[in-house]
């Protein structure tokens, strides 16, 4: 009988151990705290229902952070114009120009993949932010430069010192150290956001299925 006993304790034991292995798995596997500190050559993943309509389900690619704040640009949010119809002297760009967010929306940027212009800053690997613009205008028009190896915004996403912190301790965004020339010149803008979630794995993966509506969940 005490053998018994004592057996059954053990495996009762066991069996405890397992539920709280298991627990704490699944509680980590859930947790939405972000591991990845913002900086340049970096994504931000906006979390499936952020309330802010500039922001809704976009990934956003930090080109500069430190002491005086943030920059950003958001790849997935494509607008109507063309370059050509922005500069009345390159009318032969049919270059699409995205919204890069919600600040100086009267101003054009642009990243690319040349690393050959002047005063353009590498954010990542092959990936540069700015640069002499007739440099790299002569670039395209002689094909040293292809249309889909940049990509132009009006405006920009900009966080004051300290304003991104708050918002990520908030979980409102997902950081993410997974930036790719596929993702960023040739991923279709739809699908940018599910396609970098689910490249991350684990619950990041199971985010990117959550419904837009989610009353429809």
């Amino acid at each position: 009988m005490e053998n018994f006993w004592v057996h059954s304790t053990l495996k009762y034991r066991r069996t405890f151990s397992n539920l709280l292995t298991f627990l704490r798995t699944t509680m980590d596997f859930f947790d939405y705290s972000n591991k990845l500190k913002p900086k340049a050559g970096r994504l931000l993943v906006s979390e499936p229902y952020l309330p802010d309509p500039n922001f809704e389900r976009t990934i956003i690619l930090l080109c500069e952070n430190n002491d005086e704040g943030t920059v950003g640009f958001i790849l997935n949010k494509p607008s109507l114009s063309k370059l050509g119809e922005l500069i009345q002297d390159l009318k032969q760009f049919e270059n699409p120009v995205d919204i890069g967010g919600p600040v100086q929306q009267d101003t054009l940027h642009y990243i690319h993949s040349c690393p050959n212009i002047d005063g353009a800053v590498e954010v990542v690997d092959g990936i540069y932010w700015g640069g002499e613009f007739d440099q790299l205008i002569s670039k395209l028009e002689t094909g040293q430069l292809q249309s889909s190896e940049i990509k132009f915004f009006l405006g920009y996403s900009g966080w004051s010192p300290g304003q991104l912190e708050e918002e990520l301790k908030l979980n409102s965004w997902i950081v993410s150290g997974q930036v790719s020339k596929e993702l960023i010149f040739e991923t279709e803008p739809e699908l940018m956001w599910k396609k970098t979630l689910q490249e991350m794995g684990g619950r990041f993966s199971m985010y990117s299925n959550y419904p837009v509506d989610p009353t429809m969940n």
